[in-house]
């Protein structure tokens, strides 16, 4: 069956005004915040338009995200599927929420006339855990500045600047990456970097008073373009989609901190009937997911790269690595969090059985993507908790560490998706004859972590041991010499 080009010809939409600038295009927030706004968008209870805007430059000269978007008018396709009430279901959704897509290294004008723009009121991103780092001196007046702290820095002071303070024209800057108090801490980034600017003072409390920086926990297992399957798919859809994005039924954002109640008023998603929470605090709920799932995703991507597993599916097909993950959350991850042992137990169950889902194909190279910032925000706490809380070393999160050092080594025969300074660094500081020392200083001199993780005792020498067995022995059998 012929396949119809997707666009704004072939398909009609409604304009919307342009209330939402997203930092991210990838396939997670196209999966999860574009979806739901749709949703209310089509029920009646919100109508926002959204630009996404690209984050960082391009890495390459190939087509990207952005150049795609274009091209489809900003359409797209979510595919979603799972298991529900024991019974498999299909949601299919034409994506019609978003606007424009600018790169601001290209399209300055065009990004200055939305973060300008008196219809704007909200700002999301996705930058990875790697984006909310503070970089001194950063130049506000690049265009844009380089980080993604002082890209909001600079936006939320052109807009100051351009409405004259105008209480009204704050915004509310909600942050999806899976770091701790993600709002929080890049309310604060913003405010460093305008102190170290000498940005005034009523600046400084236009942004404290009338900006709202939340912090949130994201839950959507999201492998992203179908490659294996994409060629029935657009017979499926009936159209020509570069963009569709696979992903699970379950979906999951908790949204509180400083200003939540705002934020519901401004993006009322749960009065569409979406599972989305507004709470004062996210601290429970973000301990829960982010060390039992997205600390799984993690701590066992590596591991199963180097045992020839493509897809986390194929990867807890394999009993060692089942097994491994399955005792580290119950040994190690589980009794580390606050709440009742009963309900967390069933809430880790639940979480783990999601990565049997047949119909999604989660590829564990795509989760590979910034692996070192990942460990230290997802599976680093469970280490300092087990050591500081019950007096002992994490051995599986120790073991998870050495397979990602092993991965990253110049040993490993793969190319991780990372900075390639922080690559380059291990690579070029790899000395197989003294692993502790090589390990020491990775952790403490190369500038990779924001936390020395030797401060717990005997961490880098049981990473060490691991390492050792993993290079003298390959991933396979390291892994079952731990287990036996």
């Amino acid at each position: 069956m012929a396949v119809k080009a997707l666009n704004g010809q072939s398909v009609e939409r409604e304009a919307r005004p342009i209330k939402i600038l997203q930092f991210g295009e990838g396939n997670f927030l196209r999966a999860f915040v574009d979806w739901q706004v749709d949703i209310a968008n089509e029920m009646g209870v919100m109508d926002a338009g959204i630009a996404i805007c690209k984050p960082r430059p391009n890495r390459s000269q190939t087509r990207g995200t952005i150049e795609i978007l274009k091209e489809q008018d900003c359409l797209y396709h979510t595919y979603l599927e799972g298991i529900k009430d024991k019974k498999p279901m299909k949601e299919v959704r034409l994506i019609k929420s978003v606007q424009c897509a600018i790169n601001p290294y290209e399209e300055y004008e065009a990004y200055e006339r939305i973060i300008l723009s008196p219809e704007l009121e909200i700002v999301i991103s996705n930058t990875t855990e790697a984006g909310i780092r503070y970089e001194e001196g950063d130049d506000l007046t690049a265009c844009p500045p380089k980080s993604y702290p002082a890209k909001v820095t600079a936006l939320l002071y052109r807009r100051f600047k351009h409405y004259g303070g105008d209480p009204t024209k704050g915004l509310c800057v909600i942050c999806c990456e899976l770091i701790e108090d993600n709002g929080s801490t890049l309310r604060e980034y913003v405010l460093r970097h305008a102190a170290y600017n000498g940005l005034e003072q009523e600046f400084v409390e236009w942004v404290e008073q009338h900006c709202s920086f939340c912090d949130t926990l994201v839950d959507r297992i999201v492998p992203g373009f179908p490659n294996d399957s994409i060629g029935e798919i657009k017979e499926e859809l009936g159209f020509d989609d570069n963009l569709v994005v696979k992903g699970e039924l379950y979906h999951l954002w908790a949204i509180g901190g400083c200003g939540y109640e705002e934020v519901q008023r401004q993006l009322p998603l749960d009065k569409a009937g979406l599972n989305v929470l507004f709470m004062p605090s996210i601290k429970q709920f973000r301990d829960k997911k982010v060390r039992v799932l997205n600390g799984s995703h993690t701590g066992m991507v590596t591991m199963a790269l180097m045992m020839g597993c493509e897809s986390v599916m194929e990867a807890f097909n394999t009993p060692a690595i089942e097994k491994f993950v399955n005792d580290m959350v119950a040994e190690e991850v589980i009794p580390m969090i606050e709440g009742d042992r009963i309900e967390l137990q069933e809430f880790a169950s639940g979480i783990l059985e999601r990565f049997y889902n047949p119909y999604i194909r989660h590829m564990l190279k795509s989760i590979s993507l910034n692996s070192l910032s990942k460990w230290e925000v997802r599976n680093y706490p469970t280490v300092k908790d087990n050591w500081f809380k019950a007096g002992r070393v994490a051995e599986h999160e120790a073991m998870t560490f050495a397979a990602l050092l092993a991965y990253y080594s110049p040993k490993s025969g793969f190319e991780p998706d990372d900075a390639a300074e922080f690559v380059a660094y291990i690579r070029n500081n790899w000395d197989s004859e003294d692993l502790e020392g090589t390990v020491s200083k990775i952790v403490k001199e190369s500038g990779i972590f924001t936390v020395d993780f030797s401060e717990v005792p005997g961490f880098v020498p049981t990473v060490a041991k691991y390492l050792k067995d993993i290079e003298k022995l390959g991933m396979k059998a390291a892994l079952d010499k731990f287990l036996a």
